[in-house]
């Protein structure tokens, strides 16, 4: 079974409460329609409720009718919605009367849904852009405990079973900060190692913290940026494997690593990736799917005290489907370890 079936599987024994903020989008409800059919999740969407049936009639779905539609305009919580909003905000100022205005727009609701412990997830971005995605997500749910950085995960499944975790492997950050400091890169590690643990399931996550240099191979402010943030993620999360600085091959091959970082418990078994900035992960994961013919799913946003993920505005209904199974598998990784 490959991992996105084991994915799904994972999720149909619990299934989540997953809102879907833009429900009059074709592949998001094509993608719900599907998902309820197999049970995969509990599907909340957003949207003026004669427009969802009329879109879902007129696409042939037939699954509509078990969501949970609620419309953003018109319902029981508005004003429940708006008073928390109202004091979530209270330190900027936001007004009842602002609340109310904010509350219609789906993706603050959704996110108050979840606040409100009536909803476990969210999923969004087939219309909007990440930036409005994440804008109420950081207003409303915040950051999880001890991480105050965002970052986005992408899993890389590879044919180079010899690599990572049987081919599997999880780039960090590819979506969300451009430059970490040392300790926005030390909570990227942490994150992504929780991701590959708890929602892809990698059993024994290994992080490298990668750089041009192997374990002071050379001298530049750069390195000794990720070499501060090894002992920051070392500090944060002692639990995980973490280890860097390294060069990508000596995180990945065992040769190398016995050259290049002898005892190292990560060097030559890495399957968590760490990027010194967004720019080189994003280069390099797309790299591996490109010339390396492997498959990126994500991406996962990470550091979110719930989950609330962004799709591209490309995506197809595939694409929403994989990640709806994404965010319920994110929910209940996030139960268990709030526990």
């Amino acid at each position: 079974m490959d991992l996105i079936s084991q994915l799904v599987e994972r999720a149909k024994v619990e299934p989540q409460r997953i809102v879907l903020p833009e429900g009059t989008e074709e592949r998001t409800l094509t993608a719900a329609d599907r998902a309820l059919a197999d049970g995969l999740a509990q599907i909340i969407l957003l949207g003026n409720p004669k427009e969802i049936n009329s879109l879902a009639a007129s696409l042939g779905l037939k699954n509509i009718d078990k969501a949970t539609i609620i419309d953003p305009a018109n319902h029981p919580k508005k004003q429940q919605y708006a008073e928390l909003l109202a004091e979530l905000r209270k330190k900027k100022g936001m007004t009842i009367e602002q609340a109310l205005e904010l509350v219609v727009d789906p993706l603050y609701l959704g996110c108050l849904i979840i606040k409100s412990g009536d909803a476990d997830g969210q999923l969004a971005g087939a219309q909007n852009t990440t930036g409005n995605v994440l804008r109420p997500a950081l207003q409303i749910i915040k950051t999880a405990p001890g991480i105050s950085c965002v970052s986005g995960a992408m899993v890389v499944i590879t044919n180079e079973k010899q690599y990572g975790d049987e081919g599997i492997f999880v780039f960090a950050d590819i979506a969300v900060t451009p430059v970490p400091d040392a300790k926005q890169l030390s909570e990227i590690a942490v994150s992504s190692a929780r991701t590959a643990e708890g929602v892809i399931g990698i059993k024994d996550p290994k992080v490298a913290l990668l750089s041009f240099s192997t374990k002071g191979s050379a001298k530049h402010e750069n390195i000794d940026k990720v070499a501060e943030a090894v002992k920051l993620a070392q500090a944060l999360a002692p639990n995980y494997k973490i280890d860097g600085e390294l060069q990508a091959d000596a995180a990945l091959v065992p040769t190398v690593a016995t050259s290049k970082a002898p005892g190292s418990t990560v060097a030559g078994q890495a399957n968590v990736l760490v990027f010194p900035s967004l720019e080189a992960g994003n280069i390099g994961y797309k790299l591996v799917e490109r010339l390396g013919n492997a498959r990126a799913v994500g991406p996962i946003l990470q550091g979110i005290a719930a989950p609330v993920n962004d799709l591209s505005r490309g995506c197809n209904s595939d694409d929403v489907y994989r990640m709806i199974a994404v965010t319920a598998n994110q929910a209940i990784a996030t139960k268990q370890q709030n526990k």
